[in-house]
């Protein structure tokens, strides 16, 4: 199942890449094509590496302790501090720039399917951006609330997390997203106490006067670096053996 649905991806992207290198054939361009080509060929190979051998191998074994599903926070978490997964038999399933009905569309496959003891949750940063259309709070709820109900239906314990501090996305300067991230970390910390959830607040840690990710923990005011990592890691930890 695995081999069949990395198979898809990597077609799929291939598929892009040759509508996108008959656009322009100037001399620049196909230079960022070699580029652009070379990038994708490197993830793709990144991903064979997390999805085939590192969660799979540990599923097969029983080792998955906990599992992190998420977006690109989730996704570069592993990329930046790989070491926290490998030591605590954690599994991450972060996928860039996914939104949260994307997340609960992959729930059962990538979280169910494994037997993780729990599942740590955090998204929504890109339902405020609109990566795949405009969402409101209740629609990001709804999915929230999905995926933990699958989860405590198969026996696995729910850890919610807040929504990281941003007052910009520089992919989408035209919003001000600090408000919603506010108004919806209220509601999943809420969701989470009344519902006997575990709830890791990532946002008070790395938040700044502004509304904003303290500088020193992020490059781009929406990912963290390491040493933002480095902060969300105890967290976390704390969280997880409340739950456990």
């Amino acid at each position: 199942m695995w081999r069949i649905n990395l198979d898809k991806e990597v077609r799929s992207r291939q598929e892009r890449k040759a509508v996108t290198n008959n656009v322009d054939a100037s001399p620049s361009r196909q230079y960022s094509q070699r580029a652009h080509s070379l990038d994708q060929s490197l993830f793709e190979n990144e991903v064979t590496i997390r999805f085939l051998r590192l969660a799979p191998g540990l599923a097969n074994k029983g080792d998955i302790d906990l599992l992190f599903e998420g977006d690109s926070i989730t996704d570069f978490w592993f990329y930046n501090d790989s070491t926290f997964f490998q030591k605590n038999h954690y599994a991450d399933r972060g996928i860039s720039a996914q939104t949260s009905p994307q997340m609960l569309l992959r729930f059962r496959q990538d979280v169910i399917s494994l037997h993780p003891k729990a599942v740590v949750i955090l998204c929504c940063t890109n339902d405020i951006a609109g990566n795949t259309g405009p969402m409101t709070q209740e629609m990001s709820a709804d999915n929230i609330r999905s995926m933990a109900e699958l989860a405590r239906a198969n026996h696995i314990k729910v850890i919610l997390c807040s929504v990281l501090p941003s007052n910009h996305f520089g992919w989408r300067p035209d919003l001000q997203p600090a408000d919603s991230i506010i108004s919806l970390n209220a509601w999943i910390k809420s969701y989470a106490e009344e519902n006997h959830f575990g709830f890791v607040d990532y946002y008070d840690a790395l938040v700044d006067a502004q509304r904003g990710f303290k500088k020193e923990y992020s490059q781009d005011g929406v990912h963290p670096n390491l040493a933002g990592y480095k902060i969300m890691e105890p967290l976390a930890q704390a969280a997880i053996k409340n739950a456990l």
